[in-house]
């Protein structure tokens, strides 16, 4: 999973959970909108849950507080060590893992959730982690994941030169550095590996992928 981008985390855990409230001003909008983005993924998984990219435990302390199981899993020790003091109330143990590589739940999921983390995936390697998701997930399983997305290359290429306007240096070279995939490319990926989609765009940056396993 992406892990060359390991060290940016690394140093991100500190300080993670004051990006997503906004106040670093290149990120702002990024983040804009960053907690109705959980509440919704939240209200549409089922009960069963593998979470990927558990970060910090903000989106898995929302599934918790719902009621639902959840297999967190993050590659990254410092985040893992935020996350496991955060939630300490909780039942809950923040596994060592990747998308592509990760300790198999011990009991059956019927949904996989993410947010801001599928876009660490090359092409291939997004292709590859759904086909695995397919075996996981029962007919009628669903993954749902909150990530920047674009429509098309203009769009991308729109959003790029705003921010290199605003000198917000530090966002233009995440924005090219990346994996962030075009919702046309997504599409393929998802129909290959048998899912049907539906997508709901949450700020300029972020969208909502709901992909249903139809077999």
């Amino acid at each position: 999973m992406g892990l060359e981008f390991m060290p940016i985390f690394k140093d991100w855990a500190v300080s993670y959970d004051d990006e997503v409230e906004g106040h670093n001003p290149q990120y702002k909008d990024v983040f804009e909108g960053y907690w109705d983005v959980i509440t919704e993924i939240t209200n549409q998984s089922g009960n069963s849950i593998l979470e990927f990219g558990s970060g910090t435990g903000n989106l898995t302390e929302k599934l918790l507080q719902a009621g639902k199981k959840v297999y967190p899993i993050e590659p990254s020790q410092e985040m893992r060590a935020v996350a496991q003091e955060k939630l300490k109330d909780y039942q809950v143990e923040f596994l060592d893992g990747d998308m592509e590589n990760f300790p198999q739940p011990e009991n059956e999921v019927d949904t996989i959730v993410s947010n801001l983390v599928f876009h660490h995936l090359n092409a291939a390697e997004k292709n590859s982690a759904l086909a695995a998701y397919n075996k996981i997930l029962p007919s009628g399983g669903k993954i749902i994941f909150g990530d920047t997305m674009f429509l098309s290359q203009a769009a991308l290429d729109a959003i790029i030169e705003r921010e290199s306007s605003r000198g917000f240096e530090d966002l233009v070279e995440d924005l090219n550095r990346e994996y962030y995939p075009l919702i046309t490319d997504l599409e393929e990926i998802f129909r290959a590996n048998n899912f049907k989609t539906n997508y709901r765009q949450m700020n300029n940056y972020v969208w909502i992928v709901i992909a249903e396993k139809i077999n």
